[in-house]
């Protein structure tokens, strides 16, 4: 059973230059997770690409063997770090986690 953890979040720049450069640092310190968080089985980011006013910004999208991969994740020193990388550029979040 594979889980997929989804996460959404509005950028907080007031540019548009502000936010691409907070996308790429926020891609770049999350799919450096890669490899390092071993219960991680794949994660990447993209930016949206329509609705600007009215969608989020970002969706990452990571799978995980299973919740308790999911559970190790987010409490893996390399993840806490990040996130508090993200939550420092982001004004919303939303989430979603389900199997396929």
């Amino acid at each position: 059973m594979t889980i997929t953890h989804i996460v959404l979040w509005k950028l907080n720049g007031e540019t548009e230059e502000q936010r691409t450069a907070q996308f790429e640092g926020i891609q770049q310190k999350l799919e450096g997770l890669n490899g390092v968080v071993p219960s991680l089985r794949s994660l990447k980011l993209r930016r949206n690409e329509a609705y600007h006013d009215a969608n989020h910004d970002i969706a990452l999208f990571s799978e995980f063997d299973d919740v308790a991969g999911l559970e190790a994740y987010q409490v893996h020193p390399a993840h806490v770090e990040a996130a508090g990388y993200v939550r420092e550029r982001v004004t919303s979040r939303a989430a979603a986690d389900f199997t396929l």
